[in-house]
């Protein structure tokens, strides 16, 4: 049987995937399993080509090769080889899991939400805004590394689109995708996504810059081999194990320092030199031999070991007077430091362990590292201008992290503008919590002191303290400690919630004159959570003690009341009760996305002509809250731009308290003023009610804050009601 040379080119590639996967992954159902894709994936592109002329199956096997360069596991490799299905071959989902399970048919989907993101605009902000929106809709870092595969292969044949296309292409992937790729550490992807977005979108100044390194090639090869030949001689006579390879430097980085002025005779690091050994001490001990015979060029030492970068590399950068009076950048690391220079986050994919545990672990490693797309977050102000959100951006971005030392000497690294409230909590929760004050240097500071690279903090602690001042929350700087904060006050919260609530239940039953035992009977509890879907009493007491739960209800579930003169009313004001819209798709607006889901936040239920921000969920699309709902207000992650449409046609429920000395008749006017008017009541509850003062709560259902805004001044006008007020919980 004659192959054609396609289909032989298809068989090359299956051949070397098959062969590099077996190197590390050896479980036979795994290597089972990623053939199963191979051939699925196939049957599916049956009879596809791609623009260069290739048969498709070429593109989704040189994305599972490289991410077989960074050691990804098996269910990557599978979605890699799978990714394009549900997007070009309307594969369902479901079909994926049946075939392949949940955990792979979620990354082939949520690569699939990510390629159908817009990335558009040029100011800085709104390419910030992208990258929050690239790394907030995925809940599996694996998502974004097969984005950046995918999208490397599509680089290095970029050249079969059309110019204009190739440009936008370019520009994107170095606007969005290789931040995120330095960010997570994978420093060949994103080396080689730099190199090749030049190339497109600037080819004048790559070409050129090729044509520079040609012309001295010869000459820095000869002096590299030399240099490499001197170092290796000093390591061996010292006894120091060791691998020494010639480094050449990106033509995208080259480009960086020729656009700040540098001129190509001055860029020092293009003679360059990578020593790897097996210990950290040999790291110092080597670095101490080569100065000892090389002259070290002042400030030009760096030490990533101790204090590694925000993506995790570690290694010791010199510059020295080498061989020939020419300089040489060395790099000094160990084999383990250079895996994770190379492949970043990747580098702690477990192939071991099964299950979540591994991939929560680097989920939360992730995390921790995309600490820059904090700085973005801060952006999201609607009174601040294109420019100063611009140079905002950029102050941020070159100030990310500073690097604090403990008094042990045990290094931490927080972002630039942190306290020693967001020290403390980083060290740990406890120490937050009892903080009672902070050394830095040796002196007593502030708590709202701005801590400096090379600061020694020493918190002070007392275990007898009452714990965190809600004001700290206006001065600690990290998502993190803020978090941990309001963490504590909650739980506090929530306690006395629960002892209020078991109390307003037994004042209830003294009035009736029922046994508190007896009321809350092994049947009767069984009831009462069966009825209310609660887990366990302490839920009933904390509802009832933040009123939202009342003492009616639970009375009725046991006694069956009837339904009292406000439930009859409610009854005939709700008899044609509109249901809240499913979908507010084409109401609200997300810039950048054209097909999400959005909901509207449940806490403060936002209306038409209400000022609008979006949260980004981790997998259930953008909930959409008030401006000024306090659930939102502190969060620096995850926020989005949205905008009510100019049309709308649906009606939006949203929550009223309403506080009234009469009881009697008051609700009853309040419904009254709903005749003849645009407004539906869809829910009425009694909250509380004592001697002088009777709360309800009503949910409305209304077209636009207008028609809302009418609706209060007219209830406010009657004589019997204290206050109206919108509710957000």
């Amino acid at each position: 049987m004659v192959i054609s040379l396609v289909q032989q080119k298809v068989n090359d590639y299956y051949c070397e995937l098959m062969d590099k996967v077996s190197s590390y992954i050896t479980d036979k159902e795994e290597i089972d399993l990623i053939q199963k894709a191979y051939e699925y994936s196939s049957q599916k592109h049956l009879g596809e080509t791609r623009l260069t002329g290739d048969d498709y199956m070429v593109h989704p096997l040189n994305v599972a090769i490289i991410l077989i360069g960074v050691r990804a596991d098996y269910e990557t490799i599978c979605a890699g080889l799978l990714h394009d299905l549900l997007e070009d071959d309307h594969t369902e989902y479901r079909t994926l899991v049946n075939e392949f399970g949940k955990n792979i048919a979620d990354l082939v989907e949520g690569l699939t939400r990510i390629n159908r993101l817009n990335f558009e605009g040029d100011k800085q902000s709104v390419i910030a805004s992208n990258r929050k929106i690239l790394v907030g809709l995925t809940e599996d870092v694996r998502i974004i590394i097969l984005k950046l595969a995918d999208r490397l292969h599509n680089m290095r044949t970029l050249w079969a689109i059309p110019e204009k296309a190739q440009k936008e292409k370019a520009k994107e992937t170095l606007d969005i995708l290789t931040p995120i790729a330095h960010r997570l550490g994978i420093g060949h992807l994103k080396s080689e996504l730099e190199d090749l977005s030049l190339r497109y979108y600037k080819p004048d100044i790559y070409f050129s810059i090729v044509e520079m390194l040609n012309q001295t090639k010869a000459e820095r090869d000869r002096n590299v081999a030399d240099m490499i030949e001197s170092v290796s001689s000093i390591l061996n006579k010292k006894g120091i194990k060791h691998k020494i390879k010639g480094r050449s430097k990106s033509i995208y980085s080259i480009y960086k320092k020729l656009d700040k002025g540098k001129k190509f005779s001055d860029i020092y690091d293009l003679l360059a030199l990578r020593v790897y050994v097996d210990e950290v001490e040999e790291c110092y001990q080597a670095l101490g031999y080569i100065h000892a015979v090389y002259k070290p060029m002042p400030r030009r030492f760096k030490d990533y070991i101790a204090m590694p970068k925000a993506n995790m590399y570690q290694s010791l950068h010199t510059t020295v007077f080498g061989v020939h009076g020419e300089l040489f950048e060395i790099q000094i690391r160990t084999y383990e430091m250079d895996e994770i220079a190379e492949n970043g986050i990747a580098s702690h994919w477990s192939y071991k362990e099964k299950g979540s545990n591994t991939k929560a672990a680097l989920q939360n490693t992730m995390e921790q590292k995309l600490q820059f797309f904090k700085a973005i977050m801060e952006l999201q102000k609607n009174e601040a201008s294109d420019d100063e959100v611009v140079n905002t951006l950029k102050e941020d971005v070159l100030n990310t992290s500073i690097y604090v030392f403990t008094p042990d000497g045990d290094v931490i690294e927080l972002a630039n503008g942190s306290t020693p409230i967001d020290f403390a909590y980083r060290v740990h929760t406890n120490v937050g919590n009892k903080m009672v004050g902070a050394i830095v240097n040796g002196n007593m500071v502030p708590l709202d002191y701005k801590l400096q690279d090379n600061d020694v903090v020493k918190i002070k602690t007392n275990k007898n303290s009452v714990g965190p001042s809600k004001e700290w929350l206006n001065i600690a700087y990290t998502t993190q400690a803020k978090n941990k904060i309001r963490s504590y006050f909650n739980k506090i919260d929530k306690q006395e919630h629960l002892k209020r609530g078991e109390e307003l239940l037994k004042e209830e039953l003294r009035k009736r004159k029922v046994a508190f035992n007896d009321f809350l009977s092994p049947e009767n509890i069984d009831k009462i959570l069966r009825e209310l879907k609660y887990k366990d009493l302490n839920e009933v007491y904390t509802n009832l003690g933040n009123n939202k739960l009342s003492i009616a209800t639970l009375m009725n579930i046991i006694y069956h009341e009837l339904d009292s003169k406000e439930d009859l009313i409610l009854k005939k004001a709700t008899q044609n009760k509109v249901v809240s819209p499913t979908s507010i798709k084409n109401d609200i607006i997300v810039r950048g996305i054209d097909q999400i889901k959005v909901n509207v936040a449940s806490c403060c239920k936002p209306i038409p002509g209400d000022s609008i921000v979006g949260y980004i969920t981790k997998g259930n699309g953008i909930a959409v809250h008030r401006m000024s709902c306090p659930n939102i207000k502190d969060i620096e992650e995850r926020i989005i731009e949205v905008s009510w449409n100019d049309e709308i046609t649906k009606k939006y429920p949203t929550s009223l308290l309403v506080h009234t000395t009469n009881q009697k008749d008051a609700l009853l006017k309040i419904i009254t003023k709903t005749s003849n008017t645009n407004i539906l009541v869809q829910s009425i509850r009694s909250l509380t009610s004592h001697k002088d003062e009777t709360t309800f709560e009503l949910v409305v259902v209304v077209s636009n804050i207008d028609d809302l805004n009418k609706f209060l001044n007219d209830i406010r006008a009657l004589p019997d009601i204290v206050e109206v007020e919108r509710v957000i919980k």
